[in-house]
């Protein structure tokens, strides 16, 4: 039997951190391992108890989800754990810092909680996840901006459909989407993935986003 995915949820507001405990409790192979009422506290539990997801809620008091964030995945002792941010806004201003900063996902607070409930799971096997509606608001954010387009020299080692799978995934495509749009096999996209992970140094799915839209990539090659 597999083990069940551990949960820390951090979010200043106790109501909110009781029904996503009730949530994370009554979904089988979940368990909620703590909860955290700021960003402080979030960071010394994580360290302590080692959840393998941080439900991570942006603006906390003392120190905010961002600073946490950062904190936590800058620390080599806490390596295996993943966070998956949540806020009540899908502003531009908190979607690129907590990417930044090292979150794994990122989704809204009214997010159904099927959703939620998925959203752990994929944080939880090491994929990143992000809610379309914050994708699209981030390609808006981009394009708004008219940033100088420039491959930045960690992309020219890619190969020219390893570039178009980095569009996709930039544009908030999944692996069964890609698979669809470039007409080739599933098995093929998650190698493409595999390899893109391995030569930007990444972490998961989420990292390559944020590689693909400093690099201006995602802004030249948005799809149709």
């Amino acid at each position: 039997m597999a083990e069940a995915v551990r949960v820390l949820i951090a979010d200043d507001q106790a109501l909110l951190r009781g029904s996503f405990r009730v949530l994370v409790d009554s979904t089988p192979g979940m368990e909620a391992v703590g909860e955290a009422g700021d960003g402080v506290q979030a960071v010394r539990l994580a360290r302590e108890l080692k959840p393998d997801v941080v439900l991570m809620d942006l603006r906390m008091p003392v120190e905010d989800g961002i600073t946490a964030t950062r904190e936590i995945c800058s620390d080599d002792t806490m390596a295996g754990v993943r966070v998956l941010a949540l806020t009540m806004f899908d502003m531009d201003e908190y979607v690129y810092p907590a990417l930044q900063a090292g979150a794994s996902g990122f989704m809204l607070k009214d997010a159904s909680p099927a959703d939620l409930v998925a959203g752990i799971r994929v944080i939880a096997t090491g994929e990143g996840v992000l809610a379309p509606t914050v994708t699209r608001r981030l390609i808006a954010n981009f394009s708004r901006h008219d940033r100088t387009a420039r491959p930045a020299p960690r992309l020219v080692g890619l190969t020219k459909r390893e570039h178009e799978v980095l569009v996709l995934i930039a544009n908030g495509l999944s692996n069964a989407e890609i698979s669809g749009r470039l007409v080739i096999s599933l098995p093929t996209v998650k190698t493409h993935v595999s390899s893109l992970l391995a030569k930007l140094n990444a972490r998961d799915r989420a990292q390559l986003v944020i590689i693909a839209y400093e690099s201006g990539l995602a802004e030249r090659g948005m799809p149709a």
